[in-house]
């Protein structure tokens, strides 16, 4: 899968996640790490709306910045996500497409599990109607 990723800074947290993704055979586009977290969240939202990446994560302290900065771009549906349920919720009920992590409380091991549920869980097509009410 085209996974478009972005932090506002690099920590161990966000090595981990990029070499998680790298690891599960994913390829990371638009990358864009150390610029301020509005253009964080909004370059990863349209390269994920542009098509250019299949979903997106991105990262900043609380994870809430990138994630309303990625949620002004059309057609984006990040989501702020702190456990593995969530992450499953969002994909499953809200066809999520970008993950929004934060970066004070997330830990590897948690990361991890947010990352398998977001990007193995898939949208229920009885919710597409709903998703489409967002736009």
């Amino acid at each position: 899968m085209r996974i478009a990723f972005g932090t506002d800074e690099r920590t161990p947290l966000t090595d981990d996640v990029r070499a998680r993704l790298v690891a599960g055979g994913h390829e990371l586009v638009a990358v864009v790490e150390g610029d301020p977290w509005p253009e964080v969240g909004r370059r990863v939202g349209e390269a994920v709306a542009a098509g250019e990446a299949e979903r997106g994560v991105v990262c900043c302290w609380t994870g809430t910045g990138v994630s309303i900065a990625a949620n002004k771009v059309p057609g984006v549906r990040a989501a702020l996500c702190t456990d593995a349920a969530t992450a499953e919720g969002a994909r499953r009920w809200n066809d999520a497409n970008v993950l929004a992590v934060g970066l004070r409380l997330t830990s590897a091991e948690v990361a991890g599990e947010l990352l398998d549920a977001f990007l193995t869980t898939e949208a229920d097509p009885d919710e597409q109607a709903n998703v489409e009410r967002l736009s």
